[in-house]
């Protein structure tokens, strides 16, 4: 079992940034991967960032690219998502995600992933 709690989310303006983080307790991020998501209202969930842990190689959704920057540590067990330049776009849910194994979605791919966080808010206002 891994559990994922998400915190940092709030209302920001219209090109602020923001850290978000997740931490994980009972087993660790280590297996595969830890991944963030996103889900407006009315929209589907949507990729936002990956990263796999035998290599430490980072993807990113073509609609945060450049602007967020994932990052994680195993020893801490935790995981972070640096937002930039945000946008009123960007408001949204954000989960935060572990996968055990890898699996043939790749890890833009929501059924990649075991586990999943509550979720925190974040707004972003014009």
């Amino acid at each position: 079992q891994v559990q994922l709690v998400e915190s940092g989310g709030r209302l920001v303006q219209d090109g602020d940034s923001l850290r978000l983080s997740c931490a994980a307790s009972g087993r660790t991020f280590s297996t595969y991967s830890a991944g963030w998501f996103r889900q407006a209202p009315g929209k589907e969930r949507e990729f936002v960032a990956a990263i796999r842990w035998s290599d430490g190689r980072i993807y990113y959704g073509d609609s945060v690219k450049g602007r967020f920057t994932m990052s994680g540590d195993n020893g801490k067990k935790t995981v972070y998502l640096q937002m930039n330049r945000l946008k009123p776009d960007d408001t949204a849910v954000y989960y935060c995600a572990a996968a055990l194994i890898p699996r043939p979605y790749g890890l833009g791919s929501r059924s990649s992933y075991d586990y999943w966080g509550l979720g925190t808010q974040v707004t972003v206002s014009s």
